[in-house]
């Protein structure tokens, strides 16, 4: 089981608006098919698709089905985090508790976190690792 953050899904279903990323997703997902987020996932994937709605790229019935297909994904794999839990992680970092919340599912689940967040990647090294690093970086 892999942690996701919410970008790596962005990565991989905004398929028909690739990115630099989507495929590195796509092979993540090939390596290892049971990815895990904190139920915070869904509100911060809705707004990456209201800002596609907004910026026209996307329709209201294309968001919608992305959504449906990132909640499938993920059915059975979203957890509540202990709050003690981000908050300690926030009093140890720089990071916000939005982030931190997949940091501590990582731990709880005592597994890895895929992400491309710059800062997430540097405070938490041993829990945090880069999408962009490939197969062999975790």
């Amino acid at each position: 089981m892999t942690v996701v953050d919410t970008n790596v899904l962005a990565y991989l279903y905004l398929l028909y608006l690739p990115g630099i990323y989507t495929q590195a997703a796509e092979s993540l997902l090939a390596r290892d098919p049971q990815w895990a987020a904190p139920v915070l996932w869904r509100s911060e994937f809705r707004n990456i698709l209201a800002g596609y709605m907004r910026r026209k790229a996307l329709t209201f019935e294309q968001a919608y089905q992305v959504q449906r297909e990132a909640e499938s994904l993920l059915a059975g794999s979203e957890f509540e985090v202990d709050s003690m839990a981000v908050l300690e992680l926030v009093r140890s970092s720089d990071c916000t508790a939005y982030d931190c919340e997949f940091i501590a599912l990582a731990l709880q689940l005592k597994t890895k976190l895929v992400t491309m967040d710059a800062k997430l990647l540097q405070a938490f090294p041993e829990q945090a690792v880069s999408l962009a690093a490939g197969p062999g970086s975790r």
